[in-house]
């Protein structure tokens, strides 16, 4: 009997195909065009990759009209933070857009990852990502996703660093955005909220950073390898094998690949493993299933690089509820 295969699987297989051709004929390539193809890449966001791939007829997360509410409600607001609840389907997507206000955003529940120009961010659940204000950027839903967004006032924080970073939700933390994001009736007392706001400015300064972020290169012989890489991840990526693709010395790649990315290439490829194994993880999927898929020869030699990356197993980074077979 014939294999069946899925419209998204093919789909993934076309779009790889496009890739090896730009990258053999080192046509330029747009970086619009990158985010687009890093949306549908790879086995891990098969999700993702029929998202995109449905993209042109369903209709994004907020019409215009509510979109543009939505972005003049946070645009008029005049207290040092903005709050507020919001819920997604899973497959839905934000278009791109900008606030004057950073964000807090916060996955309370799902998955979503954020493309903007300075690179793509994973944020898995009790995770959030800071955005730091005039940032364009686009958010895709993966899964079902309950997110409390925080507006904070420029002058709140100034001293925090101008730079999109992911970082952990602490218990101390979730409650506070929780009561800030509650719906309140017109007229209610702020007396609540307005001793909640000083606290949560100062526990969002102190949020641990995560390592969700995946920088990607401008030059667009390095994007495509990177989008290659992307459609199927590997822990056993030579940087002579792609240094000799491109022409160069090992230590001219090095430096180019640092340069366009600010990590070395043994980073970035850890950090793309990650993006790969935590939607699939978050859903609940075994961690033997994930470490397989991706190359790694054993649970353990998976366990070891997710522990250096983010500092604990995965039972633990999920709070239990990562499965071991």
């Amino acid at each position: 009997m014939a294999k069946t295969v899925s419209s998204a699987d093919c789909f993934s297989r076309l779009i790889a195909l496009l890739v090896t051709f730009i990258l053999r004929l080192s046509t330029p390539l747009d970086r619009p065009l990158v985010s687009a193809l890093l949306s549908c890449f790879g086995p891990f966001l098969s999700q993702v990759g029929q998202t995109m791939l449905n993209r042109s007829k369903r209709v994004p997360a907020d019409t215009p009209e509510r979109h543009n509410k939505r972005l003049r409600a946070i645009e008029a607001s005049t207290g040092p933070i903005y709050a507020m609840p919001s819920h997604y389907p899973a497959g839905d997507f934000v278009e791109w857009h900008s606030h004057s206000r950073p964000q807090l955003l916060y996955a309370r529940t799902g998955v979503v990852m954020v493309t903007s120009t300075q690179g793509r961010w994973m944020v898995p659940p009790e995770h959030a990502l800071w955005i730091p204000a005039g940032i364009e950027h686009s958010v895709d839903i993966l899964g079902e996703v309950n997110m409390l967004s925080v507006y904070v006032a420029q002058d709140a924080l100034p001293a925090f660093p101008n730079v999109a970073r992911v970082v952990a939700i602490t218990d101390l933390a979730r409650a506070l955005i929780v009561e800030a994001a509650a719906p309140r009736p017109d007229g209610a007392s702020t007396g609540r909220i307005d001793l909640i706001m000083p606290l949560l400015l100062d526990v969002i300064s102190t949020l641990p950073d995560r390592s969700l972020g995946l920088p990607f290169p401008e030059e667009p012989r390095l994007a495509a390898l990177c989008s290659r890489f992307l459609a199927k991840p590997s822990p056993h990526l030579v940087i002579d094998d792609w240094a000799r693709e491109l022409s160069m010395s090992r230590r001219t790649f090095t430096r180019a690949f640092h340069r366009e990315t600010g990590l070395s290439l043994s980073i970035w490829r850890q950090q793309a493993c990650l993006f790969a194994a935590l939607p699939r993880l978050a859903g609940g999927e075994p961690v033997t299933s994930v470490a397989l898929d991706l190359g790694y020869e054993s649970i353990a030699a998976f366990t070891t690089m997710f522990k250096r990356m983010l500092g604990v197993a995965p039972r633990a980074y999920f709070g239990g509820r990562a499965s071991a077979q």
